[in-house]
């Protein structure tokens, strides 16, 4: 899973996600999150209502899908728990279609105790 983050500011800019396969899907997908969430690796900073972009490339999808949604999640630096640091994005609420697009890449796999990059 390939991540990088860049913007214009400290707290603002564009997250690019590419996600290669479902088991690193299931690692970012956030399904407590109202209309779905993705945890995002990055060393940015950034504070807990922070609008952000996303361009993600997800798996078989043609084409990379831009998202917006706000952050909802902070794992900062040395959490602990082989955490990665990084944000949690809860989907801005016009993208509602992604999060049945995820659960559906992960049919049968959220309901499995393996730990995800969140919980």
């Amino acid at each position: 899973m390939d991540m990088d983050a860049f913007g214009g500011g400290i707290r603002n800019g564009i997250l690019n996600l590419n996600v290669k396969d479902q088991q690193s899907l299931y690692a970012i997908y956030m399904p407590f999150v109202h209309n779905g969430g993705l945890f995002i690796p990055t060393r940015k900073k950034y504070m807990l209502g922070d609008e952000v972009f996303i361009l993600l490339d997800l798996m078989d999808e043609p084409e990379r899908i831009p998202l917006t949604g706000k952050v909802v999640w902070i794992t900062p630096k040395g959490a602990g728990s082989n955490r990665r640091e990084g944000v949690g994005i809860q989907l801005n609420e016009k993208h509602a279609e992604m999060q049945g697009k995820f659960e559906t890449y992960l049919a049968g796999m959220l309901e499995s105790e393996k730990p995800t990059s969140t919980m």
